[in-house]
């Protein structure tokens, strides 16, 4: 499967890794550290040399309890590295906005791929998306990123999270977007328990999503809290949930690691692809 964004394709035959830039001072696990022009040009350019297929650049900590930007702080955040990106880089360029003005300002700026938390429900987004030749990334959240770990509650985790994604499908379909530039992502860690985040892993494939699946779990607090270590522990953990994800049918695997996920996919993938030939 290929999808095409903005002109740019990504081919989704093997799994891709969409490597985290975060150009914010509070970020959970890197805030601060690359909110500087050089710097985030030179991380990208690091994670592109160890093999990441999609740089995802955001404005806006979404961690739990993160608070809110205003939309031209995010947009002097974005736009800059964007432009930079697209000039200096050959890969794909995720921007990780809800914000209207920010995605449409971003795909000008040379952005291919919108990666949104909220699955373009603010006012304007679904017009945005769907005049910007775009892909789109719909991912699903309860609550927001101020409040959303306070109380989560699903009756079916599953089944709550399959038709919120499914109907904002619909609602891009209707829109006169593609389905061919959509992208599901079911939101680990956002408006979910520790436990409804694992119900949801393993029972991935239960979502039957006929869309290309994304999953970011790297470094979050279902990894961390499970094996009770700090976000600088991780790593092995967060691995384990990729390579996890991709037997759910996953295909685009968002990290900070980008090394050694990628390395540790493309020998699950090689390994894979023998048993899946001699099966058949």
């Amino acid at each position: 499967m290929i999808l095409t964004g903005c002109g740019r394709d990504l081919d989704l035959s093997q799994p891709r890794i969409m490597g985290i830039l975060n150009i914010t001072p509070d970020s959970f696990s890197d805030g601060s550290h690359f909110n500087q022009l050089d710097k985030a040009l030179f991380r990208a350019e690091q994670m592109v040399a160890e093999g990441a297929d999609i740089i995802d650049v955001g404005g806006e900590s979404t961690r739990p309890g993160a608070a809110y930007v205003s939309e031209q702080e995010e947009l002097d955040r974005v736009v800059p590295i964007i432009e930079q990106l697209s000039r200096k880089l050959n890969v794909m360029i995720s921007v990780d906005t809800y914000k209207p003005a920010v995605m449409a300002e971003a795909c000008r700026a040379g952005a291919h791929l919108i990666n949104d938390i909220k699955a373009l429900q603010e006012e304007g987004a679904l017009n945005v998306a769907a005049a910007s030749d775009a892909l789109i990334c719909l991912m699903h959240m309860q609550g927001d990123p101020e409040t959303m770990q306070q109380q989560p509650a699903y009756t079916n985790v599953i089944t709550e999270v399959s038709s919120f994604l499914n109907n904002r499908v619909n609602a891009c379909l209707q829109a006169g977007i593609s389905a061919e530039k959509l992208i599901l992502d079911p939101g680990f860690g956002f408006g979910k328990t520790l436990e409804q985040n694992y119900e949801l892993l393993g029972r991935m494939k239960e979502l039957d999503f006929q869309y290309p699946v994304l999953v970011g779990m790297s470094r979050k607090s279902m990894i961390g809290n499970f094996l009770n270590c700090s976000v600088d522990e991780r790593l092995s953990g967060s691995i384990g949930a990729a390579l996890y994800a991709l037997t759910q049918g996953a295909r685009i695997i968002r990290v900070h690691d980008v090394r050694a996920t990628r390395d540790a996919v493309r020998v699950f993938w090689h390994a894979q692809q023998y048993q899946i030939s001699h099966t058949n």
